[in-house]
């Protein structure tokens, strides 16, 4: 009778969570790094990336700014650090609306506010007043005519969830339920989410071996080696959905089943210390190209099949300042150059980062380069190396910019192509780099391109800006004289 009544449970959340909108991928967009790029250079790599959903981690004027006019829906966030003052003062919360959201919608698509972030966990001195917070940031909404068009919820730690495999056992944490409970029915009575932070990274490092590492990483597994529930006899594949069936059941547990989950926080690091060997490129790799795919192939998870479970990736760019171990350090998917971290492969993915990126990778200058070093490389790829550089004559159709920076891009790239893609044929003693960026320019279009002007999972193009200044080809092309001193000048630079 207890394992009917189950699956009457199962079936009864499965009607009861719907997908208003399509299933979405987003980025995490944090601050701490020593160089953070500009706001209009963070939307270029938005735009090139054909990202549409963002969550920043607080309202920044500048960014709301760059944002607007850009149909990318945003989510801001109330910082915890204000989070007190405004769960004390509804005029706070509606001079903060006012403030960060009136000011920039429509032009600016705000669609989400996150109050705080995981207050439960790292900030419990005040969760009292988060419940508030939540109710006075939609009261503020309401007063401005904006609460239809501007979700507000708050993100949580899936460490408050107890128990959670099998996820028909999961159920948060009873110390939380006075808050959790009023919470839960403010999020059903404003269709609103529950957001929760999902890292499977973490539940296999402090699994001591239990968890597989296949299975954190959305690995295929044969079915005798998936993870079976005893009580719904569901099979799990991989430790996401597990996370996010034990929210469902977990609300269930109080009662609430017609709230859709929302990830607010998903990833993978790609470097950590020497006790943390599984953060690495190819793992990080591997998670976030397929979350990507399982996310957008809208297969649910194992108790709602076909439902969304829309999610940010955790996140744009790595953050240096980060404090903590290495890996803390290394979750961004790009530098703070916009230069991808690793190339992501997502072959039928869609449009969003990716678009089997795997054939579509470039040799480029490396910007900050010494120029002596580009010339004498460039010297090199268009005599010895049998790079054909006649485009790069005075009047051809790359000849223009005129720098060696982008002359010598033109001739790496060749080069690159030439030799079969291979990376050590992209590198020219360190001033070369593989990207994803198209370097095609106007009428120059360079090997490899895609005519159809794909510039996805890209770098922000900075053909012009980097420049060195140094001039490569005049009228004249290549006398005898300038290949020698090339050829002995790259042969010192390899000595």
């Amino acid at each position: 009778m207890a394992l009917l009544l189950l699956f009457v449970l199962v079936l009864t959340l499965s009607a009861a969570v719907s997908a208003d909108e399509d299933a979405f991928i987003g980025v995490n967009i944090g601050t701490d790094l020593s160089d953070m790029p500009h706001p209009t250079q963070v939307v270029a790599l938005l735009k090139t990336q054909q990202i549409r959903h963002i969550r920043l981690y607080n309202a920044d004027r500048g960014m709301l700014l760059a944002l607007a006019n850009t149909g990318i829906r945003v989510t801001i966030s109330v910082p915890n650090e204000q989070l007190l003052g405004i769960g004390q003062s509804n005029s706070t919360a509606a001079n903060w609306v006012s403030q960060n959201v009136v000011a920039h919608y429509p032009a600016t698509n705000i669609t989400t506010i996150c109050v705080g972030s995981e207050v439960l966990t790292s900030l419990p001195n005040v969760a009292p007043v988060l419940v508030n917070a939540l109710k006075y940031i939609h009261s503020a909404l309401v007063a401005s005519n904006l609460d239809r068009q501007i979700k507000v919820s708050t993100p949580l730690a899936s460490s408050i969830i107890l128990d959670s495999f099998p996820p028909s056992q999961a159920f948060f944490n009873r110390s939380w339920n006075p808050v959790l409970v009023p919470m839960l029915k403010f999020l059903q009575s404003t269709d609103s989410y529950f957001m929760l932070n999902i890292y499977p990274y973490f539940d296999y490092m402090q699994s001591n071996g239990v968890i597989p590492l296949d299975y954190a990483l959305f690995k295929p597994l044969a079915p005798n080696k998936e993870a079976v529930d005893a009580n719904t006899l569901l099979h799990y594949s991989n430790v996401f959905d597990a996370m996010v069936d034990a929210a469902y059941f977990a609300m269930a547990d109080l009662n609430i089943t017609n709230i859709p989950v929302l990830v607010t926080e998903s990833g993978w690091p790609s470097k950590g210390d020497s006790n943390e060997p599984d953060a690495s490129l190819d793992n990080a790799n591997t998670y976030n190209s397929n979350l990507i795919r399982h996310v957008l192939s809208k297969t649910g998870t194992p108790k709602h099949p076909g439902i969304a479970v829309s999610t940010y990736i955790y996140e744009l760019y790595n953050e240096d300042m980060k404090p903590g171990p290495l890996s803390e350090k290394n979750w961004g998917l790009f530098d703070s150059n916009g230069v991808p971290v690793y190339i992501l492969h997502l072959t039928g993915s869609g449009s969003v980062l990716a678009n089997d990126t795997a054939n579509q990778t470039y040799c480029t200058a490396k910007d900050g380069s010494d120029s002596r070093m580009l010339q004498a490389a460039l010297d090199w790829a268009c005599g010895p190396g049998k790079v054909d550089c006649s485009p790069l004559l005075q009047g051809q159709a790359c000849y223009e910019p005129d720098t060696v920076f982008a002359h010598a891009t033109y001739a790496f790239n060749t080069y690159y192509h030439q030799m079969g893609k291979t990376p050590e044929s992209c590198d020219f003693k360190g001033v070369a780099t593989i990207t994803t960026t198209n370097p095609s320019h106007g009428s120059c279009i360079f090997p490899g391109s895609d005519r159809n002007g794909s510039l996805l999972n890209s770098t922000i193009p900075a053909m012009d800006s980097k420049s060195s200044g140094f001039p490569v080809y005049g009228s004249a092309f290549y006398t005898v004289n300038t290949l020698i001193i090339g050829v002995l000048g790259w042969i010192a630079v390899l000595l």
